[in-house]
């Protein structure tokens, strides 16, 4: 992997991450606040799914 996929990456990520605030901010704000509301064990739940969808997408595209 090149420096230049990683840097690509990170890109996208923050390209991604910042669409919802910037066109939604409202119910991005709501979003935030239901997850504040959530317990540990949820949210650690929801992110290795995240983690996993993830690895398995750049798996796919990657072979």
């Amino acid at each position: 992997m090149a420096w230049s996929d990683l840097f690509t990456g990170l890109s996208l990520l923050l390209i991604f991450e910042g669409l919802m605030p910037f066109i939604f901010p409202t119910r991005w704000k709501n979003l935030i606040a239901q997850v504040n509301g959530m317990s540990d064990t949820q949210i650690r739940v929801i992110a290795l799914i995240s983690i996993i969808l993830g690895l398995s997408i750049l798996t796919w595209i990657r072979h």
